[in-house]
């Protein structure tokens, strides 16, 4: 299967970047060549912005009910592809090919339910205080949008911002991942290709803070949609304040996971496992510091790393591949780096902490007992593979540790006490709590954090409300 380049697209043309810059898309299986990636210039995103202007004038004027139309169509399309899209993910990204068609087919039904919430957006009627008056409630798109989204989900980040934004009626510019530029520009080409005008969604990919420092401050842009690092995401959420720009920002996280000493340690494991190590760890709401009662810390520590120790580590390709490998060798160097600082200050190794082979970006899944709290991993987001695993005694401390850092993105926690699982739910500090399950994500539940990880949603009907104005009308019976 020939690897696509990554084109720019603007003003309803995909093309190259008007200076024919590009940049390498390499696979992280193995390092070589996959292909390139188009760099926009200024005069590229002066286009983009121009269209967007365009397409925000005549894609508001489009009926909700057909709009939402058009994104079950890009939804149905989208589905047909899935395989060939998950071929593609899997090769820029690393991740085993089954999480690359989970992710595609997840995307259909983000995209199924934003069309059909685009057409909920309802107003209402205000009871007025005198006769002859009609007060009216109205919502309105906020108008042109500028997304930003990372190569984690290449699919699963863009397809919120972007059907998000599309039911409502605002027009799009994306700013695509350069690390995994193929399978971003699919999901674009099946709303493309749905009807969605060519105006109204545009694709970039080049230089993210130049990127970025132009389309924020710019007058058409309205709002702003980011999902990436708690440092990058202030920056950009300073730089919108400037400007009084909107802004949902989808930041980092260091998620607690709580288990208690009722809990079923069996479920605790595979369910806390599988999505520590899914991914590799590159997953903003992935479980970090396990906190486990000290009744049953050396029952779920010894099956967690039986656990992490039974992952089958390689190309995403390989059907037998259950964990890939990193995007590139700088999260290699990062995990290096965190776990030999964590061992230096007396965390126990108990597997892993090591790059696997001397070809691709494979690192070993990892569990660190008795971490340090200085340990800069247990105040850093590792972002891959690796486990924390603390016990405790008391309940209240543990609370007390889970909330400790700054970051409130999500929180787990396992205990068969319903008493407690309510105390839980009141007591952690986190937009998204899963207790006994992993149930986060959907596209009708709310997705998005608190703290240093962000404000805003993106997900649920929440999800839409920023990219909506609301507009009070008053208006009495005229003379005559």
């Amino acid at each position: 299967m020939t690897y696509p380049n990554g084109m720019l697209h603007i003003a309803g043309v995909w093309t190259p970047g008007s200076a024919g810059e590009t940049l390498p898309v390499l696979n992280p299986a193995n390092g070589e060549t996959l292909g390139t990636c188009a760099v926009a210039t200024r005069d590229d995103l002066d286009r983009a912005l121009a269209a967007a202007a365009r397409g925000f004038s005549a894609w508001r004027a489009v009926p909700a009910f057909e709009r939402g139309k058009v994104l079950r169509r890009a939804a149905a399309l989208l589905r047909q592809r899935a395989d060939d899209i998950a071929r593609i993910m899997t090769r820029e990204q690393g991740k085993p090919l089954a999480e690359a068609r989970i992710e595609t087919l997840a995307a259909a039904d983000v995209i199924d339910w934003f069309a059909e919430e685009g057409r909920r957006a309802y107003g209402r009627i205000v009871p007025a205080r005198a006769d002859g008056v009609v007060q009216m409630v109205l919502r309105e798109p906020v108008g042109p949008v500028a997304a930003f989204t990372p190569w984690n989900f290449p699919i699963n980040q863009a397809v919120r911002k972007v059907s998000a934004a599309l039911c409502t009626g605002c027009s799009v510019i994306l700013k695509g991942p350069e690390d995994t530029p193929a399978s971003c520009a699919a999901l674009i080409a099946a709303f493309l290709d749905a009807g969605v005008p060519g105006d109204v969604l545009s694709l970039v990919y080049g230089d993210p803070a130049a990127i970025s420092g132009h389309l924020i401050p710019h007058p058409v842009i309205a709002k702003i949609s980011f999902t990436g690092s708690t440092p990058v995401g202030k920056q950009l959420a300073a730089l919108a304040g400037q400007h009084m720009k909107r802004v949902t920002m989808e930041l980092g996280g260091h998620a607690p996971a709580l288990v208690f000493a009722d809990a079923d340690i069996e479920t605790a494991i595979s369910v806390l496992g599988a999505n520590k190590f899914r991914n590799a760890g590159q997953v903003c709401v992935a479980p970090t510091r396990f906190l486990v009662h000290e009744a049953v810390y050396e029952r779920f520590r010894d099956g967690f790393v039986a656990f992490a120790e039974g992952r089958k580590v390689g190309d995403g390709l390989d059907p037998d591949t259950t964990m890939g490998p990193l995007i590139h060798a700088r999260r290699l160097e990062a995990m290096e780096s965190l776990c030999a600082d964590a061992v230096a200050r007396g965390a126990e190794l108990r597997t892993g902490g090591t790059r696997l082979g001397n070809r691709g970006n494979f690192f070993a899944p990892t569990v660190l007992c008795d971490v340090p709290r200085e340990a800069r991993i247990m105040n850093e987001e590792p972002f891959g593979p690796v486990a924390l695993i603390q016990r405790f005694s008391d309940e209240e401390a543990i609370f007390t540790e889970a909330n400790r850092l700054p970051y409130g993105l999500a929180a787990y926690a396992y205990t068969r006490s319903a008493t407690r699982a309510t105390r839980i739910a009141a007591q952690l500090r986190s937009g998204m709590v899963g207790i006994n399950h992993h149930g986060l994500g959907f596209p009708e539940t709310p997705f998005g954090g608190v703290g240093d990880s962000g404000y805003g949603s993106e997900g649920g009907s929440e999800a839409i409300e920023a990219y909506l104005t609301t507009k009070f009308v008053s208006q009495a019976s005229a003379n005559g």
